[in-house]
């Protein structure tokens, strides 16, 4: 039987999925029933999106799961009408670009490119920084980006410290987890990356107390999600000099109100959230992977733990 497939993620992200999702099912070999408006009880796989107008599964009563388009499934994982397997989106694009801009603004801060952008001002400023083997980063989430960016700052010669919920072993990185080693990975960063899930456990993790544990001078990049700071505590500690710079990708409200302090902070850069993006071609390969394999009942790619929020 032909697989029919809802996308539930608005008219615009239609325009833009549809032929490579299309196109995509074509390579998995899939003949599917594609379309963004299908009666609930014919739908076999929900492609979505947690702004999607779908919010109660009930009717969905022959669905064998739902495709997040997001990385982020903290929308609709505690959804109580949901009862079939959840996909989290996790696609070579999205690794790529998440890599690309942790690498790029870890390289900016190790290098000091905002001292001599900022200060053209004719005076000659010699100081070099340190060579990256001196320079200790931190990464805070070990699951597919946080691994592969942790991968590529080890490459360049950075020592990188890897702390996640639950123990992990990856080649080349030191990996801890618990309290105990949250607290090592923070005594011991020079720069903190931020690649956490957003869950009931993670929000708020960098309060006041584990801010105050980081080295004096220590910069925090976060493109992870933005309640994992604390945001007054955060402005605090950049006030009294503690931390050296913030440069944030995610935030509470977003987009960012323009009358939030970071955005005229100092020592704080704001990027619209664009660390990393679902790229539609990539995507769409991950998603028709995981029907095809649906439909030869294979296991699904990157289901989410419920009990675990990701």
């Amino acid at each position: 039987m032909t697989p029919n497939v809802l996308f539930a993620a608005g008219d615009a992200q239609w325009r833009v999925y549809e032929a490579p999702l299309r196109r995509a099912l074509d390579r998995a070999g899939v003949a599917a029933t594609l379309a963004p408006d299908l009666p609930p009880a014919e739908v076999d796989y929900i492609v979505y999106a947690p702004d999607s107008a779908v919010q109660d599964f009930t009717p969905f009563t022959r669905a064998h799961a739902v495709l997040n388009l997001w990385a982020g499934v903290e929308k609709i994982v505690g959804n109580p009408t949901l009862h079939i397997p959840l996909a989290r989106m996790v696609d070579h694009g999205l690794t790529q670009g998440m890599v690309e801009w942790v690498t790029g603004h870890a390289l900016r801060h190790h290098l000091g490119m905002d001292t001599h952008i900022l200060h053209q001002d004719g005076v000659w400023r010699p100081d070099a920084p340190p060579l990256a083997s001196d320079r200790r980063v931190s990464v805070l989430g070990l699951g597919a980006l946080g691994a592969a960016c942790a991968r590529m700052l080890a490459h360049l010669g950075f020592p990188v410290t890897g702390w996640s919920r639950s123990p992990k072993q990856i080649d080349g990185l030191r990996c801890l987890s618990g309290e105990d080693g949250l607290r090592a990975a923070l005594q011991e960063a020079d720069i903190l990356v931020l690649l956490l899930p957003l869950t009931p456990e993670t929000e708020n993790l960098l309060n006041a107390d584990r801010l105050a544990l980081l080295p004096p001078g220590a910069v925090i990049l976060n493109p992870g999600r933005g309640p994992l700071i604390d945001d007054d505590a955060l402005l605090a500690a950049l006030d009294r000099g503690h931390l050296g710079h913030a440069t944030l990708d995610v935030f509470r409200t977003e987009p960012l109100p323009p009358e939030h302090p970071f955005w005229a902070h100092p020592r704080v850069t704001v990027t619209p959230h664009i660390a990393s993006e679902t790229r539609p071609e990539t995507a769409a390969e991950v998603i028709a992977e995981n029907i095809r394999r649906g439909e030869a009942c294979q296991p699904l790619l990157h289901l989410v733990d419920r009990d675990a929020g990701y």
